[in-house]
C-alpha cells in the first residue's frame, strides 16, 4: 500500500521547506528521549543517524513529486541501520522509537504547513497516511538488516562449531591447546570432559535447541555429532533423554576432547546397531551399556563364520530341536554343567535337563570341557540372536 501515490506532486512544495527544521528536530528529540541514543552523534553510529533521518525526509518527498522513484539506495540506509544496532549489541526496540518519534514530528510540522497553505481535509488525511505508512517501511526494511545480521553471525557461529568438532574428532588427535583456540574463536570453552551424542542429522538442530547452551553441534558425515560437556554429571542424562525423546540417538563414552574421536565411534556403532535392529531404534542408549552387544556387531562377519564351525553339530537338526539344544548349551555354559540350576533356568523338570545334557555331549563331545570352545559355543550362540528360555 503506497498511500502517496494519491497526492498530487504539487504537495511536496509544501513539505520541502519544512525538512530542515524537521530533521533537526528530529535528531534532538531522540538524543534526549531515546536512552540508548543520548550521546554525541558523531562517528559512524552519529553518521548513520544523521544520513537516515535526512534521507528518509528527502525521499518522501521525492516519492510524492514521482511514487514510481527507485528507492534502492535509500532501503540501503535503514537496513544498515538495523544491521548497526546487531552489531552494537542492540535490540530494535530503540530505533523503532525513533522511527516513531520521526513520523510524530514529521506530522505535526507537515500538517501546520499544510494547514497554511489551505490543503483540503482530503489531502491532510491522505498526507498523514502516507507518513506513518513510509516510516513503516524504513522501520521494515532495518528490521530486514537486522535478520540478515543476525543470520549471518548464526551462520559464522554455526561454521565455526563445527569446525572446532571437527578438530575433535581428527585421528591423529589435534594438541589441546590448539583446540583450546578453536575454541575461544568459537565462543566455547573446551571443557576436560565430554561426550559425543550421535543422531540422525535431520533431528539435529531439534535436539540442539531444547538443550543447554553448553553444548556444540555440527553435521559431520551424514549423521548429527553433538559435544556434550559433563555428560554423566548431574542431571544431564535427564536433560538428554528429554532433548532425544521419541527419536533416535547414540551416546558415547565420556572422555577428554582430545581422545572425543572415541567416543563418536562407539555412538556410532551404537547407531548402526540400532538402524540393524541389533539395539532399541527409538530413544536415547548409552553406548557404554552395551558394549557386549557392540563388540558382536562390529564382529558380526567373523564370528558369523565362527559360528558355522563350532555350531556345525546342531545343523542336522530341525529348527524346534535346534533352538531347544541352543538354549540348553547356554544354560550349560552358564551355570557350569549343574543340571538343578539349568533347569530352574529353563522351566525344565531336572530330569529333562540332565536328558539335555546327554544330548548335548553327544553333540559336541569333548568341547563341552574346553573352556576355549565353550567361549566359542556361548559366542557364536549370542550373535546368532538365539536367545534362550529364562535368560536375562
Amino acid at each position: 500500500m503506497e498511500p502517496w501515490r494519491g497526492l498530487s506532486p504539487d504537495v511536496a512544495d509544501v513539505v520541502e521547506p519544512q525538512l530542515p527544521a524537521v530533521s533537526e528536530e528530529i535528531l534532538e528529540t531522540i538524543g534526549r528521549e531515546i536512552p540508548e541514543y543520548a550521546r554525541p552523534l558523531e562517528g559512524n553510529f552519529g553518521r548513520g543517524v544523521h544520513r537516515g533521518v535526512r534521507e528518509a525526509l528527502a525521499q518522501f518527498a521525492a516519492l510524492i513529486r514521482d511514487p514510481d522513484a527507485d528507492r534502492g539506495s535509500s532501503r540501503e540506509v535503514y537496513i544498515s541501520l538495523g544491521r548497526g544496532e546487531f552489531n552494537n549489541g542492540r535490540t530494535l526496540d530503540a530505533l523503532q522509537a525513533a522511527y516513531r518519534i520521526g513520523a510524530r514530528i514529521a506530522w505535526r510540522r507537515i500538517a501546520s504547513a499544510s494547514l497554511e497553505a489551505s490543503l483540503d481535509g482530503k489531502t491532510l488525511a491522505l498526507l498523514a497516511e502516507s507518513i506513518f505508512a513510509y516510516i513503516n517501511e524504513l522501520s521494515a526494511d532495518s528490521t530486514e538488516g537486522y535478520a540478515d545480521a543476525q543470520s549471518e553471525q548464526q551462520g559464522e557461529r554455526l561454521r565455526r562449531e563445527r569446525q572446532l568438532v571437527i578438530a575433535m574428532l581428527r585421528s591423529p588427535a589435534v594438541p589441546i591447546d590448539e583446540l583450546k583456540a578453536l575454541g575461544n574463536s568459537a565462543g566455547w570453552r573446551v571443557p576436560q570432559r565430554m561426550a559425543v551424542l550421535i543422531c540422525h542429522e535431520r533431528d539435529l538442530a531439534e535436539i540442539t535447541r531444547v538443550l543447554p547452551i553448553d553444548v556444540i553441534s555440527a553435521p559431520v558425515d551424514g549423521l548429527g555429532c553433538i559435544a556434550v560437556p559433563d555428560a554423566n554429571g548431574p542431571g544431564r542424562l535427564g536433560q538428554l533423554t528429554e532433548a532425544v525423546g521419541s527419536r533416535t540417538a547414540a551416546l558415547g563414552g565420556d572422555t577428554s576432547p582430545t581422545r572425543l574421536r572415541e567416543s563418536w565411534d562407539l555412538a556410532r556403532t551404537a547407531f548402526k546397531a540400532s538402524a540393524a535392529g541389533v539395539l532399541p531404534a527409538v530413544g536415547l542408549m548409552r553406548s557404554e551399556e552395551h558394549l557386549v552387544d557392540l563388540t558382536i556387531f562390529e564382529s558380526r562377519d567373523l564370528i558369523t563364520r565362527l559360528g558355522d564351525r563350532c555350531l556345525a553339530p546342531l545343523s542336522d537338526l530341525t529348527p524346534k530341536a535346534r533352538t531347544r539344544m541352543a538354549d540348553t548349551a547356554v544354560a550349560f555354559i552358564r551355570h557350569q554343567g549343574n543340571a538343578a540350576e539349568m533347569a530352574r533356568s529353563l522351566h525344565i523338570h531336572p530330569q529333562t535337563a540332565r536328558y539335555r545334557i546327554a544330548k548335548l555331549r553327544e553333540l559336541f563331545g569333548e568341547r563341552l570341557d574346553d573352556p576355549d570352545a565353550r567361549f566359542e559355543i556361548d559366542l557364536a550362540l549370542r550373535a546368532g540372536g538365539l536367545e534362550p528360555a529364562g535368560r536375562n
